[in-house]
């Protein structure tokens, strides 16, 4: 199986943002024939207020990202995992779900993930972020098929958290999904080590296709890290992208998982309980 990632820079332009995602998409299919494609966190709309997130949400299924992304998905016989969309809550008017919905080949939704850790932490620049004061976390830990190989998912600052990846591994997943906008600061130091300990620990590859470059937070510069990689189950980046904005292609090689997986059967020597 052949995965994209697809590395933007949004701002808070949807119908740019929009069109440069749907145009590196095409470039992708086109370039590499990718069977899944994979959005970053936040592609269609990123930065502004806290009232301009709230404005942007739309219902989901809805809203002009979620039908461009079915459009793409059927159009070209891909699955799509849509990064991630301001979903509306209907009952909650001061905050949405950070949600990531998967396309199959035919333009069809097959499920919804909703970011359950938030980000409310003070970068080393003293930089403070609170995503819980505008996303409401969601409880449920998605798995999903495709095209025989499990996949698990997750969004950005849920990579800090093991046993949520411990969850994915009990399920048997091939493959882990995780879109993000990570910062700058802290990429530069985590980003490909957590990701590489992902795929370790849960003897998966593992995709994490980030945001890159700069948008305004309340009128302020903020910068994303990029570097959109994929870890194969020994933990080596196969692919990585570089800094602007495209994307990078890698092979899910079921072959090297069941290998990765008799050389070493941590699934079958585990001892501590992790729920």
């Amino acid at each position: 199986m052949k995965v994209s990632l697809i590395q933007t820079n949004p701002n808070t332009d949807r119908d740019a943002n929009l069109r440069i995602t749907r145009e590196l998409m095409e470039c992708a299919i086109a370039t590499d024939s990718p069977d899944l494609l994979v959005l970053p966190e936040y592609f269609e709309f990123y930065g502004g207020t806290l009232a301009d997130k709230l404005a942007a949400a739309e219902p989901l299924p809805g809203g002009a990202a979620y039908a461009m992304v079915q459009e793409v998905a059927r159009e070209h016989g891909v699955y799509v995992h849509a990064g991630s969309l301001l979903e509306r809550i209907a009952e909650d008017e001061r905050r949405i779900y950070n949600t990531s919905v998967v396309f199959d080949r035919r333009g069809r939704e097959i499920t919804r993930y909703r970011k359950i850790h938030m980000f409310d932490i003070t970068s080393p620049d003293g930089t403070a972020y609170k995503e819980s004061d505008s996303v409401k976390p969601g409880e449920e830990v998605v798995v999903y098929e495709l095209d025989g190989f499990k996949v698990g998912c997750g969004i950005c600052y849920d990579i800090r958290f093991a046993e949520l990846f411990l969850a994915l591994a009990d399920q048997r997943v091939d493959l882990i999904v995780l879109p993000a906008a990570f910062t700058l600061q802290t990429g530069k130091d985590h980003w490909e080590v957590l990701s590489r300990a992902r795929a370790i620990e849960t003897q998966t590859y593992f995709a994490a296709c980030g945001q890159w470059g700069t948008h305004f937070d309340n009128g302020e510069p903020r910068q994303t890290f990029g570097h959109s990689l994929v870890c194969d189950p020994w933990g080596h980046v196969i692919a990585k992208a570089s800094d602007g904005v495209g994307f990078v292609t890698a092979r899910v090689d079921r072959d090297v998982l069941e290998r990765t997986r008799t050389s070493i059967p941590i699934h079958t020597h585990r001892r501590l309980a992790h729920h």
